[in-house]
Formats: C-alpha cells, sequence, structure tokens
C-alpha cells in the first residue's frame, strides 16, 4: 500500500464516527500540552486533519506531510470545536512536503515537533524519531501521539486481522485503519530514551470499546469518565511529552553576557584552623 493510498484510507476512517471520537481527543489533549511551549518554530509532522499547533503561540508554525495528496481539515466535534483554542491561527499554517526521515532542516532548529501517529505511518519510524532528535533545539519539546496496542481497540485490530489472513470474516475486517505497524507506549518510551530525550510524562484516552456506531458510543460514555482511574493502560491511544537534553549543556534564557563587562565578583576561600573541624570561610577578591 502506497503513502496516498494509506492516507486515503486514513482520512475515510477519520470521517467514521471512532475516527472523529478519537480525532477529539487527541485534539483536546494536544491544545493542552503545547499551549505553555515557547520557542519561535513548531512543526506538525503529518495527519493535517489535526490541528496539534493551533493552541501554540510560536510565530512560525508548519505542517509536514509525506503525501502528495493534502486532506482537508475535517470538522471536529462541537464540543471540543467550541473551545477557546479552536480561534487561534494555527489552522492556517503553511504545508510542507517532505520525507519524515531525512527533512530538509538545519540542526537544532526546531522548538517544538508534534507526532500524530507520524511513526506508525512513517517508511523508517527509527530514522524519524532520529530526525527529529536532530532537528529539534536543546530542551526542545516532542509530542507523540500513536495507538495502543494492548488496548481494545487493538485487540479488535488483531482479530480483525487474523479473521482476514485465514478469509474468514471480510465483511468484518479491520476496525482501525490497516496502513502502518502500530508502536505500543512503552516501545515509544524506550525509543526516546535511547536517542536521549527525557520522558516528561504520559497519558492515555478513548476507553470506549470498539463500536462502530455513534448511538452506541454515547452509551458508552461513561467508561471515558472511570477509564483514566481504573484501567488507565487500556486506552485506545496514548500521548508521550518528551524533552531533548543534551549533555553538558544547559539553557540561561535569552540575554547574552559578556564577561568583560561582567563586575568581578569576590570568592569565598575555605580554610580550617588548626585543631579545629568547623571551616572558615574568607573572603578574596580576584581585582
Amino acid at each position: 500500500m502506497t503513502r496516498d493510498e494509506s492516507s486515503i484510507e486514513l482520512d475515510a476512517w477519520l470521517q467514521t464516527a471512532p475516527g472523529r471520537y478519537l480525532l477529539g481527543w487527541e485534539q483536546a489533549r494536544i491544545d493542552r500540552e503545547v499551549a505553555d511551549i515557547f520557542g519561535f518554530h513548531a512543526l506538525q509532522l503529518g495527519l493535517p486533519e489535526l490541528d496539534g499547533l493551533r493552541a501554540n503561540r510560536m510565530p512560525h508554525r508548519w505542517v509536514a506531510t509525506d503525501s502528495l495528496r493534502l486532506s482537508p481539515v475535517l470538522p471536529l466535534p462541537p464540543r471540543v470545536a467550541s473551545e477557546p483554542a479552536a480561534t487561534t491561527a494555527g489552522a492556517s499554517a503553511p504545508a510542507l512536503h517532505c520525507e519524515f526521515d531525512a527533512l530538509p532542516l538545519p540542526d537544532a532548529s526546531i522548538d517544538l515537533v508534534v507526532l500524530p501517529h507520524s511513526l506508525e505511518l512513517a517508511r523508517d519510524p527509527h530514522q524519524t524519531l532520529r530526525e527529529v532528535e536532530r532537528v529539534l533545539v536543546p530542551d526542545g519539546r516532542v509530542v507523540v501521539v500513536g495507538f495502543n496496542p494492548t488496548s481494545l481497540w487493538g485487540l479488535r485490530q488483531r482479530l480483525g486481522g487474523a479473521r482476514r489472513s485465514i478469509g474468514l470474516g471480510r465483511g468484518r475486517g479491520l476496525f482501525l485503519p490497516a496502513a502502518g505497524d502500530f508502536i505500543g507506549y512503552w516501545r515509544a518510551r524506550d525509543w526516546l530514551r535511547l536517542l536521549g530525550f527525557e520522558v516528561e510524562g504520559g497519558r492515555f484516552g478513548c476507553w470506549r470499546p470498539p463500536l462502530a456506531s455513534e448511538r452506541w458510543l454515547q452509551r458508552f460514555a461513561w467508561m471515558d469518565r472511570i477509564g483514566d482511574r481504573w484501567w488507565p493502560v487500556l486506552g485506545a491511544v496514548y500521548m508521550i511529552c518528551a524533552v531533548k537534553r543534551v549533555r553538558g549543556m544547559r539553557l540561561v534564557g535569552l540575554a547574552r553576557h559578556d564577561w568583560r563587562t561582567r563586575p568581578r565578583a569576590a570568592a569565598a576561600a575555605v580554610a580550617r584552623r588548626h585543631g579545629s573541624t568547623a571551616p572558615v570561610v574568607r573572603e578574596r577578591s580576584d581585582a
């Protein structure tokens, strides 16, 4: 299956009842995570149906896709579309076409990267994540969103794949899009840590059963209220927020200080009296 075919299949699935339900949860959660991330340049890789940068206030924001077919932004559920973040200018971010495993960006040039199901649909997820690490500045943020293979939705997907492989239940095939390889939550965390990222937190969502009917999905809305407390790891989707750490480097802000113009502070010399265990601090001037 080509990437254009995968994009068409994903677009069609996002217009279904479970697709709109999933898209609404992801939009609301990403809005909360990126709202307070500051910098100058933000990038979203893939899934243009979701505006992952609309709540962010960076002056330069881009949405990149690896498919020549650009999908229109789908309408969100009324509850999500009515939130204040929906009025921001993120939806007008320009679109870029590039390969995710070979980003045409210089090293350490991006402050925030959002990956909504990008690793699952990427040609080379390992190289894609390495490229994200390369273009991020020190202390830059990355937000990864993916399907949880250990959820009820993941189980339904595996059962559908098994039935399809033996030629049974062709009308009851896969529940989720067939394209891509779902990457588990702990596996994604390990990949990030191997690249030097510090995982700040993770979250699961969408605990309703894998049902295709809007009416039945609404009947099981109570599962979202208790799923986060009683069975969080069974959510159909997960989100990981991580920070790029560079050993030996620390950001001290935007102000530039010249060592030649700074006043010389007095250094403290520590001595010890003879026969005493208490240290004595003496002020020493470098002037």
